[in-house]
């Protein structure tokens, strides 16, 4: 169920598992992906799509993401780090009881406010969205156009160079 909800590959699904039984602080593990592979083929999974009542209310932000492999491990040991990948991992979740989350992996050469637009397709267009919450980073044209396209206030706080230009 978590390969299909977050759209993750296999031996992604292994290490998010694990890391959420960590968390809950039980010593179990995780099925490895050769497990998981061969279990997926007997497994039909539909998460069912439920409506909201009320229009949405969307908090976005995003974070960075640093994937080592093994060569990059033993160069950062021994060597300057160099040859490391960056991602940017863009969430956003509903306020209200959370039915929504929207999740989307770019390079780390996307911006946020690039990124905004994939994340509000994710939901149906028949789907109410009543407000967008965000930082700084999405305070642009592009990002305010996103939002009103799908009827939605922008809560946005200004940049800090409006902040400067309000002075």
């Amino acid at each position: 169920m978590i390969k299909s909800l977050f759209r993750l590959s296999l031996r992604m699904v292994t290490g998010f598992v694990q890391s959420l039984i960590h968390l809950c602080g039980l010593d179990w593990i995780a099925p490895d992906y050769s497990t998981i592979c061969r279990r997926q083929k007997h497994i039909d999974i539909q998460i069912n799509y439920e409506k909201s009542c009320n229009g949405l209310h969307l908090l976005v932000d995003s974070t960075g993401l640093k994937f080592l492999g093994e060569s990059e491990r033993k160069r950062k040991k021994h060597q300057p780090e160099h040859g490391c990948l960056w991602c940017k991992l863009h969430i956003g979740i509903d306020l209200k009881p959370s039915k929504y989350g929207q999740v989307q992996l770019t390079a780390n050469n996307v911006s946020d406010s690039q990124a905004l637009g994939g994340l509000l397709d994710q939901i149906p267009l028949d789907e109410q969205i009543d407000s967008v919450y965000t930082d700084g980073a999405y305070d642009t044209k592009q990002c305010h156009q996103v939002i009103a396209d799908r009827q939605a206030h922008a809560i946005i706080p200004p940049t800090e160079k409006c902040k400067v230009l309000e002075r």
